[in-house]
């Protein structure tokens, strides 16, 4: 498999707990043609300068993290990882080497991928679980994992399903917020008004929030 196909991504972050279990590396691609109204990260529907990576390099900045005890997952989300499938399959390829529970997010759906072509197909080969279907703010109805009831969560290796009822049956998941460089990343599954609230309490504050589609 080459590892000469670059992929855009936007960021990388560890330890991930607001989507699935355990301490998840997670990874978000750059990079959605499909917009969807009321999406938590509209500042990645497009790519920007410098997120284009080489298989090589992306390797060798998440080789720490996999190689971490406490590591219990990988999330795969964005943008759409999917909108870059032949990048995606061999970034899916070097992850299962290492660990079993790979989580992606995709706005196609399960029998969309299957006709999206040969990469996206080999894709499904190397995910743990799948959860699939565009994002419908009407629909937002506060599941733990699914941005709304549209959604599906395939198990791919039935074998992970139990560890996700579990996680699902837990408490509750609120957001996580990373301090990053050039401001905060709020993580998890966010509640239809959260974009809302957000920028009302950072508007009493004398601050104006815009999106970066």
């Amino acid at each position: 498999m080459s590892c000469s196909q670059t992929v855009n991504i936007a960021r990388i972050l560890y330890p991930v707990r607001a989507l699935g279990p355990g301490n998840r590396l997670g990874i978000w691609l750059a990079g959605c043609p499909r917009r969807c109204p009321g999406c938590s990260n509209p500042e990645l529907w497009q790519a920007q300068a410098g997120q284009a990576l080489s298989q090589e390099r992306l390797q060798e900045l998440l080789r720490p993290f996999l190689s971490r005890e406490d590591l219990g997952g990988v999330v795969v989300t964005g943008g759409d990882p999917f909108f870059q499938a032949d990048a995606l399959l061999p970034l899916l390829a070097y992850l299962d080497r290492s660990v079993p529970d790979i989580l992606v997010y995709t706005g196609y759906t399960y029998q969309q991928l299957l006709h999206l072509g040969k990469s996206a197909r080999a894709c499904l080969q190397h995910i743990g679980v799948l959860i699939d279907g565009p994002y419908r703010q009407e629909e937002n109805d506060g599941h733990p994992l699914k941005g709304s009831a549209n959604q599906q969560i395939y198990f791919l290796r039935p074998e992970l399903r139990p560890r996700y009822e579990a996680y699902l049956e837990g408490p509750s998941h609120p957001v996580q917020n990373f301090t990053m460089k050039h401001g905060i990343i709020s993580v998890g599954i966010h509640r239809r008004d959260f974009a809302d609230a957000v920028a009302q309490q950072a508007k009493k504050k004398g601050i104006i929030l815009h999106d970066r589609p």
